[in-house]
């Protein structure tokens, strides 16, 4: 099934789509630096998750995929109900009527590893759409607001990897910049609330790797 977007777990391509993490600082290329010596650090991810524009979006994205969806969950209860009974019968059956069995969920698992894997990639262009788009958007506000406060500079601590070591909780406006999207994007009807996500996950499927693309959910 797919995996519901959440508040801590936005797209990690973020920061090759908004060229954030070759220079470490989310100001206008080019602009002259505001006066004043402030650093401030964001969670570039967190703000665009927690906008009430990314939370709509992204609730989209999530009812696009439900077909898909169930889809994946049939696909994988139909594999694990023929395992289950291949192991209950096991005593009953000879060689031939074993091995037919399991060429059938052979079968039947590579077919649910394809459909899976054409599903995550399908929602991962999806979801890129989505952050870029709200992203570009958010520059706009961020460079805004970081000139109208006097920042010199705003450091993206969205990646595990930056090299910030220590920032006082003061120092960080992620929860300013979300407020200050939303006053400068009204989203009509408010947003969605996350649902909960109970996908499983097919067996001996690979892994996206940790802090990656936040992606469909593998059947068991």
């Amino acid at each position: 099934m797919l995996k519901k977007l959440n508040q801590g777990a936005m797209v990690s391509a973020l920061a090759l789509a908004l060229a954030l993490a070759a220079s470490g600082t989310l100001l206008a290329q080019g602009a002259p630096a505001p006066a004043g010596n402030k650093v401030v650090i964001v969670n570039i991810q967190d703000a665009i998750a927690n906008t009430n524009e990314g939370k709509k979006e992204l609730d989209a994205l999530q009812q696009r995929f439900s077909p898909k969806q169930a889809e994946l969950k049939t696909q994988n209860d139909d594999v694990e109900n023929l395992k289950k009974k291949l192991q209950a019968d096991s005593d009953k059956l000879n060689e031939d009527a074993r091995s037919t069995r399991v060429k059938e969920i052979e079968v039947k698992q590579k077919s649910l590893q394809r459909n899976f894997e054409d599903a995550q990639n399908e929602f991962q262009q999806a979801e890129q759409e989505v952050v870029n788009r709200l992203g570009k958007k958010m520059l706009d506000v961020l460079e805004k607001y970081a000139k109208a406060n006097g920042y010199a500079m705003v450091l993206d601590v969205s990646n595990p990897q930056t090299p910030v070591l220590y920032a006082s909780p003061g120092a960080n406006i992620t929860k300013e910049l979300v407020d200050a999207y939303n006053a400068e994007v009204p989203v009509a009807g408010g947003a969605a609330k996350p649902a909960a996500n109970t996908t499983p996950r097919p067996a001996g499927a690979t892994r996206p790797p940790a802090g990656g693309t936040t992606t469909p959910k593998k059947p068991q």
